[in-house]
């Protein structure tokens, strides 16, 4: 099969899936949970273009995403492309379970539990529903043989027996991100960065707090302002901020204070296996360290992470 590379390559892709799909599902309606990464957005969007209102996306709203990402999964869908989405606000529901949870394994298995919960009722709700699409992509097939983990719909009860439909299941990432941008999703959605599943619940280090959640979400919000800034974006493979559960002291207003650090995180890498830190200009760290010293409360300190891997890995939980 010949490689996507080109926008032509990607719009007979398209077509042709568009065909497949149409053939597969017929008149029935298929369910989808869009979490807004690249692989749920590019087969929500082609399925869309496939079968119109036949499609229900649903996107549930953890309190883990980062700042803005459920808006936009809202414009885009349901503002640009007039999609059936049904958006779930759960973020009470996944808090409260993660309320004194500091192991990292525990956290991912509370927060992927809880998101099958969630889908599955949604799911319930639905009628005639028969299939089941999903973002699985080549390397998932490779790696694993079975249901995309992250997309966390591999553990529905046998009795939701639906049918997969896996159009991108073929294309590599740099292939769904060619015909993501054939059928106009938007570069911020399509060149989104790697996310881990439980999203900022692993780096919202030990028991997660809303205060200290949401300063991880400004922090963030800042990192990724400042980047796109300073054309670093396109050059980095991942960047991010941590904020772990000890506060340090600090001084405001000629007054102790008790605060948390923010570590910021950036790594190039290949294959994720080995990461190695950039080099960032003192001129840009120090803009951010300023802007989230003056506009996230509750933070005393920046700290830029210089740990490779290995020894470190990329994520801290």
């Amino acid at each position: 099969m010949q490689r996507i590379t080109k926008p032509e390559q990607a719009e007979v892709f398209i077509a042709e899936q568009v065909r497949e799909v149409q053939l597969q599902v017929g008149e029935k309606k298929v369910l989808l949970a869009l979490s807004g990464g690249v692989d749920s957005s590019v087969v929500a969007a082609l399925l869309i273009k496939a079968l119109g209102k036949q499609l229900v996306c649903v996107h549930v709203n953890h309190g883990l995403m980062r700042k803005g990402e459920s808006e936009q999964v809202i414009e885009v869908f349901q503002g640009q492309m007039d999609a059936n989405l049904i958006y779930v606000d759960a973020v009470d529901r996944f808090l409260n379970k993660l309320t004194g949870v500091d192991d990292p394994e525990e956290k991912r298995k509370v927060i992927g539990a809880e998101f099958i919960r969630v889908f599955e009722e949604e799911a319930r709700k639905l009628d005639e529903i028969d299939y089941l699409a999903q973002g699985t992509i080549y390397p998932d097939i490779l790696e694993s043989g079975a249901v995309k983990a992250h997309h966390n719909v591999g553990g529905l009860p046998e009795d939701l027996q639906f049918e997969l439909v896996e159009p991108v299941k073929l294309l590599f990432k740099d292939e769904v991100r060619v015909v993501g941008t054939a059928l106009g999703l938007p570069d911020s959605m399509v060149f989104r960065q790697p996310f881990p599943g439980p999203g900022l619940g692993v780096r919202c280090l030990g028991a997660i707090t809303r205060d200290r959640l949401e300063a991880l979400r400004e922090s963030d919000a800042i990192l990724r302002e400042e980047f796109d800034a300073a054309g670093l974006t396109q050059e980095i493979w991942q960047f991010f901020t941590v904020v772990p559960d000890f506060r340090t002291t600090g001084v405001r207003n000629d007054k102790r204070v008790y605060d948390w650090p923010v570590f910021v995180r950036a790594v190039n890498t290949v294959d994720a296996m080995v990461a190695d830190v950039p080099e960032i200009s003192w001129v840009v760290l120090k803009r951010i360290t300023d802007r989230i010293l003056d506009e996230v409360p509750g933070v005393c300190r920046v700290l830029y992470d210089l740990s490779p891997k290995p020894p470190a890995t990329i994520e801290w939980e």
